[in-house]
Parts: structure tokens; C-alpha cells; sequence
């Protein structure tokens, strides 16, 4: 099971994920981003997010494979997965199913633009899939909505580096909770309390201004350097 759930505890998409959510098909990237939807396995290999899929019973096969592998060549270690490898396709619920809709109302540019496209499908279709994505977007940080959405945005454009930069400024940022509590409430919330009702600050998405979601991505103070990335250097294999 994959999922980026981190809009549910006030912060963003991390660890390369704003990188990897920005190339998939359509705007399936922004649908997880926002929602904290999971994908299956199946549906994993389907939108490009997996390579291969394998049941459980063969992972230590496959872990003892690889393992006698001496070479970083691609195309034998592409071999040797797809020896117990599973052709498998996603059920006939899943979201895939439905990417016209996802990305209808996920291409827009604002988050309340987003909301509207929802409600307005959900007023014309009475669907209830646009009913729950309405329900779990007004659950989750207003701020961290729109913090993601900028994030997924700018990464169509920029390379993997760039991404982990940019990343670690807003988390770095959230950590600091000059701006807002919303990471620090949101870990009380669901982890540590776990009462499941966060007080987010700010409330709404009417009250997050521009300002403070540019904040998050601004360059970090003289007590914190920004991530840098050895780019240059490449290991040789041994």
C-alpha cells in the first residue's frame, strides 16, 4: 500500500515525494497530495509509481537473487525481477478507473478552485467519491493544502535536486512553527492523543494567505543552512 497522508498531520509531501507525485499521469499526483489517498500495489504498477509486483511468497526469493548479483547493469537486474514478477491490473474501484474525474477536478490552480470543482460534480452526479475527497480535504491543514499544491506544482518543472531542496526548506520551515503549529498539532492529534481533532491554524482556507504559504518556500536564516546535494560526485560501483 502507498500513500502520502502527511496533509493529515499539517506538513507536506517530503523525502522526494513532490518529485515523483508531479510525474504521474494527469493531475493523479495532486488527488494523492491533497487526499492522502492510498494505491495498491496493482495500481502502483498501473500509474507508473512501481516497476514490479510480486506476492509476498517470493520476496525471499527474490532478496536471495539480487543478492547474488554482482553488477549494476539495469538491464539484468530488469531481468532478474521480472523472473517472479505478476502481471496484475487494478480492481474495478479503483480511482484509476475515474482519472478523467481526478484530473477535472484537480487541474486547477488553487485549492478552493479544487473544492468547487468537487461540489459542483457532487451537486451534478450526486458521486460519492466526490463526496469523500470534499469531506477528507475540509479534514486535513488548510495550510498544508495549499503548501502541497505549490510544492507539486513547481516540481513539473524542476529537476530531483531541486525538489529535495526545496522540500527540506518547507519542512524545515514547518518544524519552526514560526508561521504556524499546524505539524506540531497535527502529530498530537493523530499520534500522540489520538483523539483525531486537530485545531488548525489557520482554520481555513480563506485565512491562509499567499504570504504565509511563500514563507514556507523562502530560503532558510543564517542558523540554518539550506540542503546542499553532492550532485556532482557519483559513486562507482565496487
Amino acid at each position: 500500500v502507498f500513500a502520502t497522508p502527511e496533509t493529515q498531520i499539517g506538513f507536506h509531501p517530503d523525502a522526494g515525494a513532490s518529485f515523483y507525485l508531479s510525474h504521474l499521469p494527469g493531475y493523479l499526483g495532486e488527488y494523492l497530495a491533497l487526499t492522502g489517498e492510498k494505491l495498491s500495489g496493482e495500481e502502483m504498477i498501473a500509474c507508473g509509481l512501481a516497476t514490479h509486483f510480486s506476492h509476498s511468497a517470493r520476496l525471499s526469493w527474490i532478496e536471495e537473487r539480487l543478492g547474488k548479483l554482482i553488477t549494476d547493469d539495469p538491464s539484468i537486474i530488469e531481468t532478474s525481477l521480472e523472473q517472479y514478477g505478476d502481471v496484475v491490473y487494478p480492481d474495478k474501484s479503483s480511482v484509476l478507473h475515474r482519472i478523467d474525474m481526478v484530473d477535472k477536478c484537480f487541474c486547477h490552480d488553487t485549492v478552493e478552485e479544487i473544492l468547487d470543482a468537487l461540489e459542483t460534480e457532487a451537486a451534478r452526479s450526486s458521486d460519492n467519491w466526490c463526496y469523500k475527497m470534499i469531506t477528507r480535504l475540509n479534514e486535513v491543514s488548510p495550510l498544508s493544502l495549499k503548501v502541497a499544491l505549490k510544492s507539486i506544482r513547481e516540481s513539473r518543472y524542476q529537476p530531483l535536486d531541486q525538489c529535495l531542496i526545496r522540500e527540506y526548506r518547507i519542512s524545515a520551515h514547518a518544524m519552526s512553527r514560526h508561521v504556524s503549529n499546524d505539524f506540531c498539532e497535527g502529530i498530537r492529534a493523530r499520534l500522540i492523543d489520538k483523539d483525531f481533532a486537530p485545531k488548525w491554524d489557520p482554520p481555513s482556507l480563506e485565512q491562509v494567505s499567499q504570504d504565509m504559504v511563500d514563507d514556507y518556500f523562502s530560503p532558510l536564516g543564517e542558523y540554518e543552512a539550506d540542503l546542499e546535494l553532492p550532485t556532482k560526485l557519483r559513486e562507482a560501483f565496487v
